[in-house]
This record gives C-alpha cells, structure tokens and sequence, in this order.
C-alpha cells in the first residue's frame, strides 16, 4: 500500500485501495465459505484483514508519536466480524487530546468509511470510559471485549483498570442486569425462536444469548471463554461442546445470510431462507423441502442454547446467592432455592425408568421456579438411556398415563418436550421436533403448534369464560376423560413431514401408542377418530353452508355421538386457535359454536329425523317474530315486514339476525339502499346488511366498497328479494387489527357507494406485500352447476384486494353472485362462489370459459 500521498490530498485513492482489498478478500472468503470451510474460520480471518486495514489507515492519519491509543471493541473486539458485521472501535485519549486530534480521528472514520468497512468510532477519555460503562452495561460490555490495534501493555491496562468490577458493575449486579436484558430481548420475540423470520443473533437461542454467557464468565469469573466455566464447575465439558457446536452452526448460518442478503441482515427472512438453503446446498426431497431443512436445523440448534443457557444462569445465580439450605419435600425430593432437585445425585443413572417421578414432583407443586439446574444437567446426560414407550416398562408407561391425569399435564408436557424428554418417549415427536412448514398458515413449527394447541386446551380446563371462546368452558365439563383429548391433541399433526395423508398417519400412530399404554378399545378408538378427523369440523364450518340442514346431518352422521362431538368442537378450537394469533377471530368462534349447537339438536333430534326446511323456516320465524315484539312492533307490522324479506332468509338466517334486518327495514322507512351495521360479538368484526335495487354490479360495487375501506369480507350470503331486490349479508373485518370498527361510518360509505353509478365504484391498487411473494400457488378453478347457478371453487395466493377484483371481473362479465365464501389460510385463499346468468341460471360453456379466462388473468399476474 505504498507509493500513495500521505496527505489527504490521496485520500480518495488511498480508500479506493483499501476498498478494493476489502472487496477481493470478501470474496474469496465468500468462495471458501461455499466450498465448506467453516465459519468461525472466516470470520476470524475477515477481522485479521480489517485489522491490516485499520492499522495502515491509522498510520496514514495519526501521527506516530499521537498519546492515543486504538482498540477493536464489541464482535471486532472478539476477533469477530461476519461479511457485513460492524467495526466497533475505541479511541482512547484525554480531553485536551480529543480536541487536538478531532481533525485526524474524523479523516481516519472518514477514510475507512469510504473504503466500504462500516466504522462505529468512540472517542473518550478513561473516565469517560469509567462514566458511560456505569452509566449503561451495553458499553461496559464492548470495553470487556476491548482488543489492542495501536495500543501498548500500559494503555491497555490503563482500559481494564478504568472499568474494573469496583468502578462499574461489579459481578452480582452485573450479571442481575444482563439476565434482566435477555429477558427483555426475549419478549420482543414473543419469548419463543420458533418464528417464521427468526432472527439469528438476537432471538432467543440466537448468537446473542452465547456472547452473553461469554460476557458473563469473563466479567463474573475472569475466564475469557466459555471453556473456562469448566474447572470452576459451572459448565460440565460436555455442556462447553454441545454450545460450542451450536455456535458453529449459528455461525454458519449467519455467515450465509449475509452472503445471500448482501448487507447486514440478523432475520432470517422468507426473502433470504430458499437462497440460503440452496447456498448451504440444503435439497428437496420427497417429503421435506430444502428450506424446510435448513429452519428445522435452525430450531434445533436454538432449542438447545435455550436449554443451555437457563441451566447456566441458573447455576450464576446460585453461586451469588450462595448456600441456601434445601427443603424436603419426600424422600426422593427437595426444594433447593425454590428448584426441584433430587436428593441423591446421580439419581437418573440408577434409576432411569424412574424420569416421570421428577415431573410428577415437578406437577404437584405449583410454587416450584422450575428445574435444578444440577438435576436438569443429570436429565440431560441420561437422555440416551430414557427407553421409548414401545420398549418401556409397563410401570413407566402407566407413570405417563397418571401425569395426563393428574396437576398440570400440560405443563407437564411442555415441561418434557422442552427437556428433551418426549422426543425420547414418542420418537415420532421428536422428528417433528422443529419442523417448519414453509408457508404462512402454520407460524410455529410442528411441536410448538402442537405445545400451543394443548395450552389452549388447558386453558379450557380452567373452567374461566374466555371471551375468545364462547361455549368452550361450557362444553369442557362434559368430557368423560379429558386426558384423551390431551392425547388427540399431541398426535394430531405428528404424522406431518413423512407423505400422505398426516392424519391418516398421526391416527396409526395414536392407535399404536394408546394400544401400547393399556387403554380400553372405546378409549383407542376415540383418540384414533379425533386424529384422523381433526380436521373435519374446521372445513366443514368454514366451507359448508352451515345453515343448510343437509350439510347439519351429514356431519352430524359423520360424528354419531355427542361426546365426539364435544371432543371435536374443543380440538377444533385449540388447533385453529394454535396454528396463528391472528387466524382465530370471532367468526371462527360464532361458526364452530353455531356448529356444534346445531349437530347437539339434531343428535339429540336422532339421525332418523333430519330437520326439514319447512320445519326450520317455521321456527326462525317464530323465534324473530318473539324479539320484535320485544321491541314494541305489532303483529300486523312485522307480517308486513317479512313479506318483504325472502323466504330463503328464514331458513339461512339466525333469529337475532332476521329481526335485526326486519327492524332495519322498518326503521328506512321506505328509502333505499337501507345499510345496517352491526357488532355481532366482540369487537373484532362487523356483520353488514344491505338492501337495495338488484341492478349489474351491485354485489361488485359493495366488495370493492369494503375493500377500499380497509375491510375484509369473512362471508357473504347474497338473496333475492320480493320487486327486484337484493338482500346481502356481510361478515367483515379491518385487515389491520388496530383499526377501529366504526359501523356508522360503514354504512355511510356503502350508502354513498350504491347511491351513484354503480361502475365508478373501482378497485384500489396496492402493491404486493412481500411476504407474500415468496409463496407461489398455482391458482386452480374448478366449475360445478347446481340448482340456481354454477359454484366457483377458487384457490390462489390471496393479496389485499382479491376479491374485489374478482367480483370486479364478475361484473365485467354482466354474472350475478347468489353466495360466497370466503377463506384464508396463510397466503392461500380458498373461496367458493356461487354464480349465475342474467336470468339465474348455470353458466353456458362459453361463458363459463370466458370466465375462467378472465379470473386466470388477474390470478397469474399476482403470482
């Protein structure tokens, strides 16, 4: 690097240099990483040539004789530097020296900048140094890991002396506070690495939470690795490698997302994770997409540090708090600083049939903080030697059947699954263990849908109302054995990740496990059934007409008795309610319950008897005959109002609903469009009735209508009334969940939209959302003719404004819609449309052609 100008008039050739060295060694580090050299190699050697770096851009600019000193601090200070990480540095010089050197130390940050490499320059003093490190721990953390550039023996010590345990953070209050910020940083990830973008430094069981246990062994016990814990008993050998081991698999993958992302990027988002996995040559197979590998990797190893992690800060708690004495609880038992811990060590290695009797311990005390970490540490080495179930003792398996009946199983199954235990005794859970679907229906993985699904049942248990589910708590009661509903729900999605059909395959699975626990053939047969037909109730809610009697008895048929069906109606709940915080709504909670009450009657009815429509029209209009009257209204006044109602409306509608629109025609006195807005429950949705003049368009202009408002359409019923007129329901909710529901404000916009020109009423644009561009769906349509018209079966990557350019497209094509249905599951929508000609009949060949045309258009240029 010689020959340049040392003044600053060859500043721009000296960084364009430096710039180039730094491109050509990121690249041929980039080719050794793709030709496997591990990353923790590289990252060392990217720091080791940003040293090189640093140092001659120092000598450029400070003079040889300057009394300042340079230190790498943070990840660089570690000797650290992934493709596109940081470089934190450190320039160490008093007062007087800061302002003489301002001028040098700015072209200094400036030259590098320019070179590409992203400095992060502080300059202070030592009490500087000794101030900010008291003042907030995160700097008092980069000096820790402070490493000489330009700087001798004196100054370094002069460093560490500024920020010694006396002067800043001394070890116990240290450590309280960074085990305060892990917790904190935890939270903004919901607590859990099981997120579909996980992020890899920060998110829990991410890079982070391993420079932290760094941090602390150098800072609360002077050892400058993990290793170190060693010899001073806080880490067992085989601890320090298994964290070792994922260090180097985080690391690997880090190195690689930034490669893929070209900048600095921790998440691992669904723009970056086919492109990594094809990088770290992750394949396809029959089963298991390539990037379904690659994050199942990724869980796995978070699941471990998570594991580890708590168990070492337990142990530094235990070391500050010193010597507490343990408390019995049996003989086998005690309490040690609020821990559950064996009383005799090496417990597991005499009697390892005898695991369950630590969560039976574990369950029978609430008031527990969890797991000793000595004992956990015991757990964890006698994991191999845990027999599963098929080759167990029949006295552990009846241990795990009296932990499903007894306190807290699902806790206690967490419990297991989270220690490793479960894999072990049900080797199907542990090959769904981390297993992540690639798409955005399912956000956790397999075992944490399945973990979320069993709390949700849990919490049923508890017997309090939940607002979210409305008969929940009602129906918990009547389960003859509640511990078999827990088993449903732990084998419901294992059969997931092998081909076929996954509930056809958790259903053997269950049979098999239940068989081998001694459970009674009834008992067998129940859990198989809610395996296989979990299912079920969920599409049949959600893509059936419900109101039809037919499709009541058909699934009543299906089901047979009343405890399946209480059995269904809760799995049902728990696993839509686990698979997504955002996929349960109160319409979800309104159909299931509406299901479940409308098959109780027709079992209880038997299923020789179904329901006729005349039967069901009758007591529909006896039912809003009664609430009307409570409302004040006359006999011969509501004869006159629901003779402007169709017929179809007693036998589709609910009777709180026929009375709403009943009284929503009273109170228009005449004038249309009539628009009625309502909560039906909660305030998460709008039920929306409209009433208007049947003309072209009219179904269009309202879709369109509630689209430009934000507002997504769950359902849609479309009658035709009396004089040419429709009657529309509408199920709707904000695409943003903050948004407030205002129906006053509903009804004034659909009012104004049906007021004018039907046609002007046009589709918003909006562009893409990106998480959505990385789930192609082949859309598929499939054509049915029925009495009344042709049903539309439509499924495609859904997008903010689809349907309002599909009844767009049905407008165009002069179709009339009689009914719709409305689904999204992730990126997938799943709708079924109900169609017809200018004189409601099915739809001609040509026409029907023409159609599928038109909706491929739209569908394949979202795609």
């Amino acid at each position: 690097m010689a020959g340049l100008p040392a003044g600053s008039e060859g500043d721009a050739a000296w960084s364009a240099l430096v710039r180039a060295l730094l491109v050509r060694n990121d690249a041929r580090l980039a080719q050794r990483f793709d030709a496997g050299a591990p990353a923790e190699h590289l990252i060392r050697l990217r720091a080791r040539a940003i040293d090189f770096l640093v140092n001659k851009t120092w000598q450029r600019c400070i003079p040889a004789a300057a009394p300042l000193a340079l230190f790498a601090v943070g990840g660089y200070g570690r000797g650290e530097l992934f493709p596109h990480s940081d470089v934190d540095l450190l320039a160490l010089a008093e007062p007087d020296q800061q302002q003489h050197f301002h001028a040098a130390l700015s072209r200094f940050v400036a030259l590098l900048w320019d070179a590409g490499a992203p400095v992060s320059q502080a300059v202070r003093s030592l009490d500087e140094c000794t101030r900010a490190a008291s003042e907030d721990p995160t700097v008092l953390t980069a000096i820790v890991e402070a490493r000489p550039l330009v700087a001798d023996a004196a100054a370094s010590a002069r460093l560490r002396a500024a920020i010694a345990p006396e002067r800043a953070w001394p070890p116990r209050a240290y450590f309280e506070v960074k085990r305060e910020e892990q917790q904190r940083r935890h939270a903004r990830f919901g607590d859990t690495a099981d997120n579909l973008e996980p992020n890899l430094k920060d998110g829990p069981g991410g890079l982070r939470d391993l420079q932290q246990l760094g941090w602390l062994a150098q800072r609360c016990f002077g050892v400058t690795s993990l290793s170190g814990l060693v010899p001073l008993g806080h880490l067992g050998a085989d601890e320090a490698a298994a964290l070792e081991r994922e260090r180097r698999a985080l690391s690997r993958l880090r190195f690689g997302l930034h490669l893929v992302a070209g900048r600095r990027e921790e998440r691992l988002r669904f723009d970056y994770q086919k492109a990594l996995a094809a990088r770290l040559h992750e394949s396809d197979d029959a089963d298991t997409l390539g990037v379904e590998k690659l994050m199942q990797g990724f869980y796995r190893s978070a699941a471990i540090v998570q594991r580890l992690n708590e168990r070492v800060l337990q142990r530094f708690e235990e070391y500050f708090e010193g010597h507490v004495a343990p408390l019995p609880i049996d003989a086998d038992w005690e309490r040690r600083g609020g821990y559950l811990a064996a009383r005799r060590d090496g417990w597991m290695r005499m009697e390892p049939a005898r695991v369950f009797a630590l969560f039976a311990a574990w369950a029978g005390d609430p008031a527990l903080r969890g797991l000793h970490s000595q004992s956990a540490r015991e757990l964890a080495e006698m994991l191999g030697e845990i027999p599963d179930y098929a080759n167990a003792p029949e006295p552990m398996r009846q241990a795990f059947l009296a932990l499903l009946r007894g306190p807290q199983p699902v806790a206690t199954l967490e419990r297991m699954a989270r220690l490793g235990v479960l894999a072990r005794w049900i080797p199907a859970f542990a090959r769904v263990s981390g297993r992540m679907q690639f798409d955005l229906f399912h956000v956790f993985t397999v075992d944490q849908h399945t973990l979320a699904v069993l709390r949700n049942l849990a919490g049923f248990a508890a017997g309090a109302p939940d607002e979210r589910f409305s008969i929940a708590h009602q129906v918990w009661p009547s389960l003859r054995k509640p511990e078999l509903l827990l088993l449903a729900g732990l084998f419901h999605d294992i059969g997931k990740g092998r081909g076929g059909d996954h509930s056809r395959l958790g259903a053997a699975d269950a049979r098999e496990f239940c068989v081998a626990h001694g459970l009674s053939e009834a008992d067998t047969a129940l859990v198989e059934w809610l395996v296989q037909q979990h299912l079920l109730m969920s599409t049949t809610a959600q893509k059936q007409d419900i109101t039809d009697p037919e499709v009541i008895q058909r699934f009543a048929e299906t089901v047979a008795d009343r405890q399946r069906l209480d059995y269904l109606y809760l799995l049902t709940c728990a696993d839509i309610a686990g698979t997504s915080p955002k996929l349960w709504n109160s319409w979800k909670d309104r159909l299931l319950a509406d299901l479940h009450t409308a098959t109780r009657l027709a079992l209880r009815r038997g299923l020789g008897h179904p329901v006729a429509a005349a039967e069901r029209v009758a007591e529909n209009r006896a039912a809003a005959r009664a609430l009307l009257r409570e409302e004040g209204r006359a006999d011969a006044a509501i004869d006159a109002l629901f003779a402007r109602m169709p017929d179809e409306s007693f036998l589709r509608g609910r009777p709180d609903q026929i009375a709403w629109q009943a009284a929503a025609l009273a109170d228009a006195g005449g004038r249309m469009p009539v628009v009625a807005a309502r909560h039906p429950a909660g305030r998460d949705r709008l039920e929306v009735f409209v009433h208007t003049r049947d003309r072209d368009g009219v179904f269009a202009a309202i879709v369109i209508a509630f689209d430009r408002m934000g507002l997504g359409i769950l359902h849609a019923r479309v009658l035709d009334g009396p004089a040419d007129t429709v009657f529309d329901t509408f199920q709707v909710q904000p695409g943003d969940a903050r948004s407030p529901l205002d129906p006053a404000a509903v009804e004034a916009r659909l009012v104004q939209a049906l007021s004018g020109d039907l046609g002007a009423v046009r589709p918003a644009r909006r562009s893409r959302p990106r998480h959505l561009r990385h789930f192609r769906i082949v859309p598929q349509l499939d054509f049915t003719d029925i009495d009344g018209g042709t049903r539309i079966g439509l499924i495609c990557n859904d997008r903010p404004g689809l349907l309002a350019d599909i009844a767009g497209v049905l407008r165009t094509q002069r179709l009339r819609v009689q009914d719709a249905r409305i689904a999204t599951f992730g990126e997938r929508a799943e709708d079924l449309l109900l169609v017809s000609d200018e004189r409601d009949a099915p739809l001609a060949p040509e026409r029907r052609a023409a159609l599928r045309d038109a909706l491929l258009a739209i569908l394949d240029g979202d795609s």
